[in-house]
């Protein structure tokens, strides 16, 4: 029985996704078995022998984790499953999330002197700042090195980003959270947004 992939596009509201997502973790077996993935992928057999549960009823969580887009597999010749850890993040933001601080267009001076503070001679970033304000300054620069129309894996996003600075999470997050980027609810491919 191989549990369903993930739903590659993204509810158009987002509550329906947070529900099943803290549904599907409400369970105290499903959020042991989300527990195990987390520390890293597993089997059926592993998961059942860890937990000490029948096969058939691990697969039924895996299966119930999988709707919610939280768990994927098997994902590998020795059938292992393994934690969405993208989707999970995606989720968490979306309950965490706050207004997005927008850096004034008009304010080219500021922008020019963040960037001149923050930027290297060969272009990366020398830190990320503390203060949003500035940090977006730089996140809208980094969303710069994408094509428009161009999809990206997120493996092209993550090489791109390293070259700007060392926390391609943080980058990533950031420019999917002020909406500089999207992608799909799986996590496996990026574009640039227009805005």
């Amino acid at each position: 029985m191989t549990t369903a992939a993930i739903n590659s596009s993204a509810p158009a509201d987002p509550a329906p996704a947070l529900v099943t997502f803290f549904k599907s973790l409400s369970d105290v077996h499903r959020l042991q078995v989300a527990g195990r993935l987390a520390a890293g992928n597993q089997t059926v057999a592993q998961l059942a022998e860890a937990l000490g549960e029948p096969p058939a009823a691990i697969r039924k969580h895996l299966d119930a984790l999988a709707a919610a887009g939280l768990v994927a597999g098997p994902v590998d010749a020795a059938q292992r499953y393994r934690l969405c850890r993208d989707h999970i993040h995606a989720l968490a933001a979306q309950v965490l999330t706050r207004p997005p601080v927008a850096v004034p267009e008009t304010d080219d001076e500021f922008a020019a002197k963040v960037l001149r503070d923050f930027l290297t001679p060969e272009g990366t970033f020398r830190e990320l700042p503390a203060q949003e304000k500035k940090f977006l300054v730089l996140v809208r620069q980094a969303g710069q090195v994408f094509e428009l129309g161009r999809r990206y894996s997120e493996k092209e996003v993550n090489d791109a980003l390293r070259r700007l600075h060392p926390d391609t999470a943080t980058l990533r997050r950031a420019l999917i959270d002020h909406q500089w980027m999207q992608r799909e609810a799986d996590g496996a491919t990026y574009w640039r947004s227009d805005s």
